[in-house]
């Protein structure tokens, strides 16, 4: 029996070539910034997205709490997919860390316009609502199932950000993978937003680290606000070191996963046990499952022959692809997935 996990792209462990990028870096303490390695990263993302600044941060859910909370003040709101990592999957960090509420947008697969925009914002001379402050979007969008935003659309958010005073954040997790699906330009997205986070541990397979990027205006605050969270750490140009392999050699060989996730996609579709499969645009398929069948007993069943993937509620079932499922492993979880169900 073989074991593929496909609960997230996550799972990956550093290759050969980046342990030994790992192992040959010149290390300071960052906290002093005197890490060479970890200054490298910073200015090699910061002039990718043609931003003033980065910063380097142990998670995703740290840059993007960060940049909440440098754009906003305590009673604000901001505006959000239903979807949306910073209101779905990071522990209630608006709320907590920067007392701010969230206006959500019901748009498909996580995606929304500016006309949606426009009308979730308060009036600002109606004290009873909060104000509205920030604007967050989130590309490739997580639980809407990889879907890539229309850059053209953004340019319509921001044009509305800009009339009504609003700050417009990128959750850029797995920004790479919109780039290798719709080749848009990285400065494209450093025009549009102020602050940009972007993540290193997904599908560029380092085992830690996200960036933000912002303006020098922001900067010192958003240093204070890691230091805060205890987000400061010393020699952490080893784990530097690995975003910078990633960057020069693990943007591209995303259309592998791209790729295997469109089979999945393909197979999935033509099953009669499978209600619906979300359309694939990257390297995230979501589906779910006819009802009268159970989305446990399914886990239990792949489970049995060594395949682990993810619930998302709603008898809906996620599957990641990534750098460390191999063509092998591909064949095997389609030969399975498509006779699991003469087994129900």
């Amino acid at each position: 029996m073989m074991n593929v996990n496909l609960i997230s792209d996550t799972v990956t462990k550093p290759t050969q070539g980046m342990m030994e990028a790992m192992f040959n870096a010149q290390v300071g303490d960052d906290v002093f910034k005197e890490d060479p390695s970890v200054n490298e990263l910073e200015e090699k993302v910061a002039n990718l997205f043609g931003m003033e600044k980065a910063l380097f941060f142990p998670s995703g859910t740290m840059t993007n709490q960060t940049a909440i909370k440098i754009l906003t003040n305590p009673g604000d709101q901001l505006i959000c997919s239903k979807y949306a990592h910073v209101y779905n999957y990071e522990g209630g960090g608006v709320s907590f860390n920067s007392g701010v509420s969230c206006k959500l947008i019901d748009g498909d697969r996580g995606l929304f316009n500016f006309e949606d925009v426009l009308k979730s914002i308060n009036p600002p001379d109606f004290y009873h609502s909060p104000k509205t402050s920030l604007v967050c979007i989130e590309n490739t969008t997580n639980k809407g199932g990889g879907a890539c935003w229309d850059i053209i659309e953004l340019k319509k958010i921001k044009k509305i950000c800009d009339e009504n005073n609003l700050f417009f954040h990128l959750d850029g997790a797995r920004i790479w993978n919109a780039f290798v699906k719709n080749k848009i330009n990285f400065k494209e997205y450093g025009k549009l937003f102020d602050t940009i986070s972007v993540c290193l541990s997904k599908g560029l397979g380092c085992p830690v680290g996200s960036l933000l990027l912002t303006s020098s205006q922001y900067f010192e605050n958003a240093l204070k606000i890691r230091k805060i969270l205890g987000g400061g750490m010393r020699q952490s140009g080893y784990l530097a070191a690995c975003g910078i392999y990633a960057l020069d050699n693990n943007i591209n060989r995303l259309k592998d996963d791209h790729l295997k996730a469109k089979e999945i996609e393909s197979v999935l579709s033509k099953l009669d046990y499978i209600k619906k499969v979300e359309p694939v645009e990257t390297n995230i398929v979501i589906f779910e499952l006819d009802d009268k069948f159970s989305s446990s007993i399914f886990q239990n069943k792949l489970s049995e022959k060594g395949i682990e993937i993810i619930s998302m509620g709603d008898n809906k079932l996620r599957v990641v692809t990534h750098l460390d499922y191999n063509q092998e492993q591909h064949e095997y979880f389609l030969e399975c997935i498509d006779n699991i169900h003469y087994n129900f």
